[in-house]
């Protein structure tokens, strides 16, 4: 589980409830229709926009980048100097069994291992990393697009609660309650948005820049490897995308 993305939605949730009850009734804040607007509007507007499993893979997605733990660079560096030693000691043809539970690291070796052409071999992994850029900015732009669509579903839900307030205004004693009606539609539209929505884009964001890294450490690393570059040149070209703060030196990662 993702401990900061915990700890943001809990404090998040248990400050604006906090203030709320301190405000006053809870119940005051609560609107069926509202709700309805909001919510059945944004997913409207969302199918509408994407396509129906581009919207389950983004919440899939958004699913497993909250449950998951991050993948530390340092441990796909620590792979690729071993590969290096197993294609230093044993030749290129060793790495088509090396065991990896990583599709674009099984690639890479499968296509040294063949004896690909080092263009071929860089062509092919870099369209790899491509298509993953594309593939989750799909599933970001899900996430961006509600984000924006939530507020304009709760202004539109205001609008909706003021004519119905504007047809009763022989009655001045329901203007009052009919007002904060119409406002608890921009509420929700503001809360969604900015508690969820937004936020969630902004992780997945964070999470693909990390995998990005990760797997042009593993790039860089198959191409020195067909290089023939010894663990020292590996370590001092692959750690560079890695900050200063957080990399490990080469005498720790050898140990694992």
């Amino acid at each position: 589980m993702d401990v900061a993305s915990l700890i943001g939605f809990i404090l998040g949730t248990v400050m604006i409830i906090s203030a709320i009850v301190l405000g006053g009734d809870v119940h005051n804040f609560v609107n069926v229709p509202g709700i309805m607007i909001v919510c059945g509007g944004t997913i409207s507007a969302t199918l509408l926009t994407f396509q129906f499993k581009d919207v389950v893979s983004a919440f899939n997605a958004a699913y497993f980048v909250f449950s998951q733990e991050k993948n530390d660079p340092n441990n796909i560096l620590a792979t690729m100097l071993k590969l290096c030693d197993i294609s230093r000691k044993k030749g290129l043809m060793s790495l088509e069994k090396a065991s990896t539970k990583t599709r674009f690291l099984k690639k890479a070796c499968m296509l040294i291992a063949d004896g690909s052409d080092k263009e071929v071999i860089r062509e092919s992994l870099r369209t790899e990393i491509d298509s993953m850029k594309l593939r989750h900015f799909i599933v970001q732009d899900v996430f961006r697009k509600m984000g924006l669509y939530a507020p304009a579903f709760g202004m539109l839900g205001t609008l909706i609660g003021l004519v119905q307030m504007l047809s009763r205004l022989s009655d001045p004693s329901s203007i009052g309650p009919a007002m904060a009606v119409a406002l608890l539609t921009t509420f929700y539209g503001s809360l969604l948005s900015t508690m969820f929505f937004l936020p969630i884009a902004g992780k997945l964001k964070a999470r693909t820049i990390l995998q990005v890294i990760n797997l042009e450490i593993m790039f860089e690393g198959a191409i020195s490897i067909l290089e023939n570059n010894n663990p020292i040149i590996v370590y001092e070209k692959l750690s560079s995308y890695i900050p200063a703060r957080n990399r490990k030196s080469l005498s720790e990662l050898r140990k694992k």
